[in-house]
Formats: structure tokens, C-alpha cells, sequence
């Protein structure tokens, strides 16, 4: 058994990948969820997590029982978007989900930071929640910048700077490029000015 935010963020992520992502990308062609008040929901459609609860137009349910038990209330087809990539939550139709609603504010607090500070790089882009890695991200320039909150590789939610070429410099600290822990980042500034120091240090 995981610490109350692994085995929530666990939940969460299955939400998002078979209830929001998968049924949005069978009746609209897109996977792409979008940070929301309290949560996250659907860029085309009307699903979204608020807080511990699914909900959608003017009506909600707890997130508790199965992912199968809440397709039914929510009247979609429960599941992923089979064939389009081969990672994902690993979360099961039928597993019972398990979300602290403490733990779930902390998620949804650390996705709305993120929001705020990648809106503040250079770019048109729009931040996405992607739901095969349940993180938020933008790409600005061959360069990736986004939170997560935590994964198998570590288990604490953190930001990253992820050029697609790791330039040499004493700011990249990992394989993939930088990352900062969410506790080294208290606040949409601090998370704002790891980004900007990201993006200079990525210069060629």
C-alpha cells in the first residue's frame, strides 16, 4: 500500500485517463485535458474533477467505488484511447479507486500553480494535461517544461525543464534535463522563475 497522495494520485490519474481522455477522444479525436477551478476536466466535453468529486452539468458524484461505477453515473463509455500510446495509469475498470480529498486538493493545487507559471513563457501555447503521464506541460522552442505530481521514478510532486538536446551546465541535475521538487517551489513565483532559469539555461 502507497502513502495517502501515491494511492490518490493513482486514482486521479485513472479518472483522467479512462473517464475524461479516453471517452473524449472517441467522440472528439483528442486526448488533451485542461487544468479547471479545484481540478481538471475535459477541453471537449463536460466531465471535469472538482475537489473529490466527478462532475458535470449541474450534476456530480463522489470518486469512489470503480471507474466503471462512475461511467454509468456519468452516462460514457469507460476506458483509455486503445491504440494511442502503450504507457499509462495501469488502473483497472473494476479497481476500487481511493481519493483523499486532502491529498486530491494538493494535487489540484500543484496543477494550478503550474497553469499560472508555465502561462508566464514566451508562446501561444496553451498548458495540456496529458493523461498517459498525468502531468501539465507546454513545449516553447524544442524545450518541455511542465509539473507532475509524481510518478514511479519519484514519488513527491516536482517540476521539470526538458530540452529535446540536454545542453552541458551545472542547471541540469537529470537525464531527461532539470527537475525541482514541489517543496523547493512553494509558489506560482518560485515555479515561474525555474522555468525562466530553465529556458535560459536551454539557450544555445
Amino acid at each position: 500500500m502507497g502513502s495517502p497522495l501515491t494511492t490518490t494520485r493513482r486514482s486521479l490519474h485513472g479518472v483522467a485517463e479512462l473517464l475524461l481522455a479516453g471517452p473524449q477522444y472517441r467522440s472528439s479525436g483528442t486526448i488533451r485535458l485542461q487544468v479547471t477551478a479545484g481540478g481538471f476536466g475535459q477541453v471537449a466535453g463536460p466531465l471535469r474533477v472538482q475537489g473529490a468529486a466527478l462532475v458535470w452539468e449541474g450534476d456530480q458524484v463522489p470518486l469512489g467505488g470503480t471507474i466503471r461505477d462512475l461511467a454509468m453515473w456519468a452516462g460514457v463509455e469507460a476506458g483509455g484511447p486503445d491504440g494511442l500510446y502503450s504507457d499509462g495509469a495501469g488502473v483497472d475498470l473494476d479497481e476500487a479507486l481511493s481519493v483523499d480529498p486532502a491529498e486530491a486538493d494538493v494535487i489540484h493545487g500543484w496543477f494550478a500553480l503550474g497553469d499560472a507559471a508555465l502561462r508566464t513563457l514566451d508562446g501561444d501555447a496553451d498548458p495540456v494535461l496529458w493523461p498517459e503521464h498525468f502531468d501539465l506541460a507546454v513545449a516553447v522552442d524544442r524545450v518541455n517544461y511542465g509539473v507532475s505530481p509524481g510518478d514511479a521514478s519519484l514519488a513527491e510532486p516536482y517540476a521539470y525543464v526538458g530540452p529535446w538536446e540536454v545542453p552541458d551546465g551545472d542547471f541540469w541535475n537529470a537525464p531527461f534535463g532539470a527537475f525541482r521538487t514541489m517543496a523547493e517551489l512553494p509558489d506560482a513565483g518560485a515555479l515561474a522563475d525555474f522555468f525562466r532559469a530553465g529556458q535560459a539555461a536551454a539557450r544555445p
